[in-house]
């Protein structure tokens, strides 16, 4: 997909409302060779889909040998809204907590008293992190209005032949 095409899907209001929520769904392939998906916060630079996970996490020596991931973003209303994303995984290992991993975690509703606690929490307990970072490389927005997964589109199509 031309970057062009993914950047004009990316930029609609139904993408950046889903590109500004809370949770992606992750998939990779497994060290096994068997598909993983796991929800994942992460947080959206204008660029790349940031995720941050352990420096012992077991996905990482997975997306090491194989760095072919998927993303799906959706809503949890009828219609969905759903953002598929395609893309490769960098690993990025850093000292300490990045920054995007602090952010991400900062839309949960907590007093400041519980956001000071669970930040001690956190730099108490990594030594240091690994940033995922995902350039999508393909992209599909599906809102049920303007547009539709690929095989209810070619059937939308068909019957409109079958019709005419």
């Amino acid at each position: 997909m031309e970057p062009t095409r993914i950047t004009e899907i990316l930029d609609r209001p139904g993408s950046r409302d889903l590109l500004a929520r809370d949770i992606t769904r992750l998939a990779y392939v497994a060290r096994d060779g068997t598909p993983r998906c796991v929800p994942m916060a992460f947080t959206w630079n204008g660029t790349h889909i940031v995720m941050c996970t352990s420096t012992n996490a077991p996905k990482l020596a997975s997306l090491r040998r194989n760095p072919a991931v998927a993303l799906t973003i959706d809503t949890e209303v009828h219609p969905p809204t759903i953002l598929l994303l395609r893309g490769r995984a960098d690993l990025d290992v850093v000292e300490g907590i990045p920054d995007e991993f602090l952010q991400m975690n900062g839309s949960y509703t907590m007093t400041p008293d519980q956001r000071a606690a669970w930040e001690a929490e956190v730099r108490s307990l990594y030594d240091g992190m690994v940033r995922i970072v995902v350039t999508p490389t393909w992209a599909k927005l599906i809102d049920f209005e303007t547009t539709l997964p690929t095989a209810v589109e070619q059937l939308v199509r068909q019957r409109s032949e079958r019709q005419a």
